[in-house]
């Protein structure tokens, strides 16, 4: 498929559906997140491949806020084979199949693998996940999905 912006992401399974907004880069180089107050709001990282171009499309989305729960609660119930459909400005909808979920450790994101080139069009799901760190006001761990293009 050819480059174009998505508008939403459905992911029937859990129950999540989103429209996209565009996240960049914070200052200190890591990747934005969509505003922890709308934890219902997901986005795709607007640097890297459109969902559907060859190489691994990102879309990031809150796990819980503003003591609510995010479009991405249930993320880690995905399992290999399960569906996410993204549509695109241009009309069309670019469909994934789930080929991997994993849980890690933050302090051991696996940057090459998620933001890494890949010969085809892929999918990386992300939100927080594990146990929460209080003194950090955050989760420990990171919910990965990976997906292909079908």
């Amino acid at each position: 498929m050819s480059r174009a912006v998505p508008e939403s992401v459905d992911i029937t399974k859990i129950d999540a559906h989103s429209t996209l907004v565009p996240l960049g880069l914070n200052a200190d180089q890591t990747i934005q997140v969509p505003p922890v107050s709308q934890p219902l709001q997901a986005g795709w990282y607007q640097y890297g491949p459109t969902p559907g171009e060859v190489g691994p499309a990102v879309i990031l989305g809150h796990v819980d806020g503003n003591k609510q729960k995010g479009i991405f609660w249930r993320l880690k119930e995905l399992a290999p084979g399960d569906e996410v459909s993204v549509s695109r400005k241009d009309g069309s909808t670019a469909r994934f199949r789930v080929t991997r979920v994993e849980q890690i450790d933050k302090d051991t994101f696996p940057t090459d693998a998620v933001y890494g080139d890949t010969a085809d069009p892929e999918l990386r799901l992300i939100t927080c996940g594990g146990s929460f760190d209080r003194d950090a006001h955050s989760y420990r761990d990171n919910i990965i999905v990976y997906a292909v293009l079908e």
